[in-house]
């Protein structure tokens, strides 16, 4: 006898596959990132896997206690940091585009100054609006446009570095770097140079959304860790060959007269629209920066408040449009969040030193000390073994370096401050 079901448990396991269809095997919405994917997520925020979902879950699996707080705290308050660091960025983009054209048309000689307030503002806007973007693994094709955007102007950087140094018949500068002297002391170089450091530890931070990166990857196989390996050395290698290129062209074309940022800081005149051709891309690629670092963050906050109020419609109930998840806990809560990052890069309109000092802060804990931390409990390096020293000399060595860029970074803020008038732009 066949044996025949009601209509209602059909239509229950039919809905059942549906959703299966739609979910990983951990019962999380269904992975699709690839390699490719991964890398341009990785390219964006710089240039044997467990299922932790976030670097906290990594750090609390691992380590627990107290260090998992502290790991949340430093990790978030960065992340708050690089939203407001990339609005100050973008805005002097945005800001350089209009001096290019005002000094194409009315000279050199004419000082152009405009506030960067409008601008922070007006980014602003556009990532409220991509901030509703759900999460991490739906941005992937604005990571990849992003991406694009940042090979775009760092090739013209780098082209017009090369034409500058063909021009002047030579490399300017030296080995040693700036000379001390003509308005330079010794003091400020030592400064600088430990500032530098921070920058280099700012640019190469994607460490702290590695494994959210991660999981966006779809199931195995191969590994998510065998794809995240290789998109890591793709995306480093890429990255660090453009920061090469760009910096040594750059200083071999002005010397010690070179621009803190070769496009923003006019080294170049002319011509005028490729300037503005790679600013833009510069504002196009910070905008899915600033999602990349800012998701997890969004993430965090939304997961929390699922779990403390599971039935209230004002965090649950969801509108979807494209790629768009509508929720008024969403909305309210991200166009806060975008509000107040872009009211505080007001406040601080010196990008460069916003930067080294959130690199140098953010390094040694989150790059260096957790994942060596880390990797002793997994690996079970035993104390006073030789791996066990030559890891905890690293990571005093990278504490060292840490200490010595913040303080650089300090002292380069202190001096703008002496300047500084809230919201002159």
């Amino acid at each position: 006898m066949v044996s025949k079901k009601a209509p209602m448990e059909v239509s229950a396991e039919s809905g059942n596959a549906r959703d299966a269809a739609w979910l990983d095997d951990d019962g999380r919405p269904r992975r699709t990132g690839t390699v490719w994917t991964a890398s341009a997520h990785i390219v964006t925020a710089v240039i044997g896997s467990g299922r932790s979902y976030t670097y906290m879950d990594a750090v609390r699996a691992s380590l627990g206690g107290a260090k998992v707080k502290l790991c949340g705290a430093i990790q978030y308050a960065n992340l708050v940091g690089v939203a407001i660091g990339y609005t100050i960025g973008a805005s002097i983009s945005m800001r350089a585009i209009k001096r290019a054209d005002c000094f194409h048309s009315k000279g050199r000689r004419n000082p152009c100054r405009s506030s960067s307030n409008p601008y922070m503002i007006l980014f602003g806007a556009v990532e409220v609006v991509f901030s509703q973007i759900p999460d991490f693994d739906q941005i992937w094709w604005l990571s990849i446009v992003a991406a694009v955007m940042s090979f775009t102007y760092s090739g013209i950087g780098l082209a017009l570095g090369v034409m500058q140094t063909v021009a002047n018949g030579g490399f300017k500068g030296s080995l040693t770097g700036v000379a001390i002297g003509d308005g330079v002391t010794s003091t400020q170089k030592v400064w600088r140079s430990l500032q530098a450091f921070g920058n280099i530890a700012f640019a190469y931070s994607y460490s702290i959304i590695l494994i959210e990166i991660q999981d966006t990857i779809k199931a195995p196989p191969p590994s998510e860790a065998a794809v995240m390996k290789k998109a890591t050395m793709v995306s480093v290698a890429t990255t660090t060959v453009f920061y090469m290129l760009c910096g040594c062209m750059g200083y071999a074309a002005f010397g010690d007269a070179a621009p803190d940022n070769l496009l923003t800081g006019f080294g170049f005149y002319e011509p005028f629209w490729l300037l503005d051709v790679a600013n833009a891309a510069i504002v196009a690629h910070l905008v899915g920066a600033y999602q990349v670092f800012c998701q997890p963050l969004f993430a965090f906050v939304e997961r929390r408040a699922a779990a403390a109020w599971p039935d209230s419609a004002f965090v649950a109930r969801e509108l979807r449009l494209g790629p768009f998840a509508l929720s008024v806990f969403r909305l309210t809560w991200r166009t806060a969040f975008v509000c107040l990052t872009t009211v505080a890069a007001m406040l601080l309109p010196f990008f460069g030193d916003v930067v080294g000092l959130l690199g140098a802060v953010s390094f040694w804990p989150l790059t260096v000390y957790f994942p060596i931390e880390m990797y002793v409990v997994q690996r079970g390096v035993r104390r006073g073994s030789t791996r066990w020293v030559c890891l905890q000399l690293l990571s005093a060595a990278c504490l060292l370096v840490s200490v010595a860029a913040a303080a650089g970074s300090i002292a380069d803020v202190i001096d703008a401050l002496k300047v500084y008038r809230p919201f002159s732009g």
